[in-house]
């Protein structure tokens, strides 16, 4: 629901109808306009009546939201989000950032080499599994809390801020403490009490869809975590499943505008677990780029063949330069379009 105000109103009522509002457990998000002031309500607003809201004399007109989710649209956030990380580290509105590094750590000597060559050829951003959920339960699950020590001293000498997912909530204080993005899985995009818990943190999350989720569950998923208040969301497209074998998953490029036009978050896409491939990650980057993401995921391995996990998807350093070389290009050429 959106209460759009008069011109005439002032902060006094501006305050007291937002205090009603939070007072009856709704999430309000103020929009400011050249020209209007509105406010949006998420939650449950099946109490709330057109006319009893039109009442407030200084109520211009009330609009109900069709779609199911609300904080993550662009009706209650017009304009793109922009995430700040560093200084360096920008993605949304048009700030570009591709986000690289190894499926999982597997040693100080590993993640630090990657760590360097990445930033090297231009990611702005580390990602490393230090807690893997596999299919199998007799794959390689990671190091735990000792990978993410490994991630915090990549950071340190490299300066690049890290990624890493979080699997469940016995570790959100680390999570809090040591990780710039957490990224949930496609996994647990729809462990709703996990999002929760990740929304009241005030962490940046990278939040993936699905293998057999659409577009709506994804931005739905989107807002339980904003509606904690404190977290924002990046969206990340990895892939869904289909009935296609030529590929691990089926990446959806298309979603990518979709999701830019219902959305103001972020969008990013991870053409490595989204193709299981390493040689279709390259032309699919260009693809996404050109498709209008905000950033890329890229899996960056420096011996692929002896990798502990998703080797087969994984790209080389020398690759990884070409590709953001090209990904430049392909950027630069949208733009001037």
């Amino acid at each position: 629901m959106i209460i759009i105000l008069k011109e005439t109103a002032t902060p006094e009522q501006i305050s007291e109808l937002r205090g009603a509002m939070v007072a009856r457990g709704l999430v309000v998000q103020d929009i400011v306009g050249e020209e209007k002031h509105m406010m949006g309500l998420a939650g449950d607003t099946s109490a709330l009546s057109q006319e009893g809201l039109e009442r407030y004399g200084f109520v211009d007109r009330v609009m109900k939201v069709s779609e199911p989710f609300k904080l993550s649209g662009r009706h209650f956030h017009p304009e793109d989000t922009a995430i700040s990380i560093t200084d360096s580290a920008k993605i949304g509105a048009g700030s570009f950032a591709v986000i690289a590094g190894p499926c999982s750590i597997e040693s100080e000597e590993q993640i630090l080499s990657i760590a360097r060559d990445v930033k090297r050829g231009g990611a702005s951003m580390l990602r490393g599994g230090a807690f893997k959920p596999r299919s199998s339960p007799y794959s390689f699950q990671g190091l735990g809390l000792d990978g993410l020590e490994l991630l915090k001293i990549a950071r340190e000498k490299t300066g690049l801020p890290i990624v890493t997912e979080l699997m469940s909530s016995e570790y959100l204080s680390e999570f809090e403490r040591d990780v710039d993005i957490i990224q949930i899985g496609a996994r647990n995009m729809q462990n709703f009490s996990l999002l929760r818990d990740v929304g009241r943190l005030g962490k940046p999350v990278l939040l993936k869809r699905g293998p057999s989720s659409t577009i709506e569950e994804l931005l739905m998923a989107a807002d339980y975590i904003l509606y904690g208040g404190k977290s924002n969301v990046i969206l990340c497209e990895r892939g869904i499943r289909t009935f296609e074998t030529a590929t691990r998953n089926t990446l959806d490029v298309s979603a990518v505008p979709v999701l830019k036009k219902k959305s103001h978050l972020p969008v990013v896409v991870d053409p490595s677990h989204g193709t299981g491939y390493w040689d279709l990650v390259y032309p699919m980057a260009l693809a996404s780029a050109a498709a209008g993401a905000d950033g890329l995921i890229i899996e960056v391995h420096d011996r692929p063949e002896f990798a502990l996990c998703d080797g087969q998807q994984s790209i080389t350093p020398v690759l990884f330069d070409k590709l953001m070389r090209s990904v430049t290009a392909v950027r630069e050429a949208v733009s001037e379009q």
